[in-house]
Parts: C-alpha cells; sequence; structure tokens
C-alpha cells in the first residue's frame, strides 16, 4: 500500500489582497503624480522641446514630481501584478525596493543630523542657483514665491541674494523694470489690499537698508527654515515616523505572501 503526502499549506487571501490593496493605492497615486507632470510639460511646451530641461540653471519642480510618480507607479504595478498572479519576482523586487527606499530616508536622516553645516551649505548652493532660474520656469517661480510667503523670507540668507538674479541684479549694467527690486513674495502683505500688488518689490533695495523691514521680509529663507523645524519637530517626526509604518507594514505583507507561496510550491514536491 502507498501512502501519499498532501500539504496543507496554502496562500492567504487575506494577505494577498491586502498587499493588493495597499499597492493599487501607490499604483493610482503614481498615475496622477505622471498624469500631473507631463500636463505641466505640456503646458510648458517641454515635451517638445526636452532639451528645455537641461537648459534650465535651476531644477524644475515637474522633474521631482515625475521621478516621485515612476517609483509609485512601477512599485504599486509590481506590487499589484505580483500579489494577483503570487509572482515571487515581483514580490521580491518590490520588497527589496521599499526596503531600499527605507534605508536610504534612515541614512539621508542621521546624516542630515551628524552634518548640519554641510547640509546648510548644500542647500544654500541649491536654493541660490535656483533664484538664477527664478525667471526661467514658471513651476520654479511659484516654488519660491510659495516658500518666502510660508516662511515670510527673502533669499537665501537675505534680501542681497536676488542680486544673483540677472532681472532684480542692482549693477549699472541692468536695465531691468526690476532692477534693485524683490519679487512680490518678499514683500511684506498689506492687510487692506485684497488684490495681491506684483510689483510692490520694484526699487526696494534702493532705499536705506534700515527702512528694508517696513515694505519687505529681512530674513533669509535658511534661518526661516532653521526656526521652523524645532517648533514643528513633532509633526515632522510624527509624518516620517508614519512613512516608515506604512513602508515596514508593505515589506511585511509583501514577506508572508512570497512565504506562503514557497511553502505552497515546495508542498507541490511531495
Amino acid at each position: 500500500m502507498h501512502y501519499y503526502r498532501y500539504s496543507n499549506a496554502e496562500v492567504s487571501c487575506w494577505y494577498k489582497y491586502l498587499l493588493f490593496s495597499y499597492n493599487i493605492v501607490f499604483w493610482l497615486a503614481g498615475v496622477a503624480f505622471l498624469g500631473a507632470g507631463l500636463w505641466a510639460w505640456s503646458e510648458k511646451g517641454v515635451l517638445s522641446d526636452l532639451t528645455k530641461v537641461t537648459r534650465l540653471h535651476g531644477i524644475d519642480p515637474v522633474v521631482l514630481v515625475l521621478i516621485v510618480g515612476v517609483v509609485m507607479f512601477t512599485l504599486g504595478f509590481a506590487g499589484c501584478v505580483g500579489a494577483l498572479r503570487e509572482n515571487i519576482c515581483l514580490l521580491k523586487f518590490f520588497c527589496g525596493t521599499i526596503v531600499l527606499i527605507f534605508f536610504l530616508e534612515l541614512a539621508v536622516a542621521v546624516l542630515a543630523f551628524l552634518f548640519q553645516d554641510w547640509v546648510r551649505d548644500r542647500f544654500r548652493e541649491f536654493f541660490e542657483s535656483n533664484i538664477r532660474a527664478y525667471r526661467d520656469d514658471i513651476d520654479l517661480q511659484n516654488l519660491i514665491d510659495s516658500l518666502q510667503k510660508a516662511n515670510q523670507c527673502c533669499g537665501a540668507y537675505g534680501p542681497e541674494d536676488w542680486d544673483l538674479n540677472v532681472y532684480f541684479n542692482c549693477s549699472g549694467a541692468s536695465y531691468s523694470r526690476e532692477k534693485c527690486g524683490v519679487p512680490f513674495s518678499c514683500c511684506v502683505p498689506d492687510p487692506a489690499q485684497k488684490v495681491v500688488n506684483t510689483q510692490c518689490g520694484y526699487d526696494v533695495r534702493t532705499q536705506l537698508k534700515s527702512k528694508w523691514d517696513e515694505f519687505i521680509f529681512t530674513k533669509g529663507c535658511i534661518q526661516a527654515l532653521e526656526g521652523w523645524l524645532p517648533r514643528n519637530i513633532y509633526i515632522v517626526a510624527g509624518i516620517f515616523i508614519a512613512i516608515s509604518l506604512l513602508q515596514i507594514f508593505g515589506i511585511f505583507l509583501a514577506k508572508t505572501l512570497i512565504s506562503d507561496i514557497e511553502a505552497v510550491k515546495a508542498g507541490h514536491h511531495f
């Protein structure tokens, strides 16, 4: 008489469809980011001339949106298809990439804390390069304006940084109407004005420096951000912990599903 051994191992539908639901959100978010980025590029004519991106002296915010979109779309697709098709290769790709991103985030946070002066210098260089390109890209312009208005700051270390931009430079060689001025986002808001005065920064820096703070913010954005971080450390920490927990949860689901699939395949050999 022959005896046959049957394995009771099976793939958990709970983990399978929970991982699918987890990834479908990221996949849809990736599609949204990609759609928004491509639409923004089409509005700026970049899709018809990709060299515009390389000619920009600063950074195009749309590039960051597209990078995030590609990563989220790829991971979401691999996770969804890997879960539904019980494909170990796709699941391992998804799990390995999430682990890599998690440790990269952790490393960046630790290094930023240990080398604060270096980070500050790199951020200053980054901010100054984007000040030079302020008028070259509308999305970059809106990003800098939002940053300055939200933090009530002007330039990297002060309004003088806008001399780096050819339109706001105070040199005699400049014939720009914005010469010796600052962007409107540097202006102290007037509660009586219901319409934004985009010319409020014109010729401000031709006046005595002691009077600047009556019209514009004189604090640099680097100092403003350094002051903002300690005041909102719990919010920043909470966001970081929430993202980390989501990533750990995704890793747990993927590893569990991989283990179930491997157990079922191993059982088929008996």
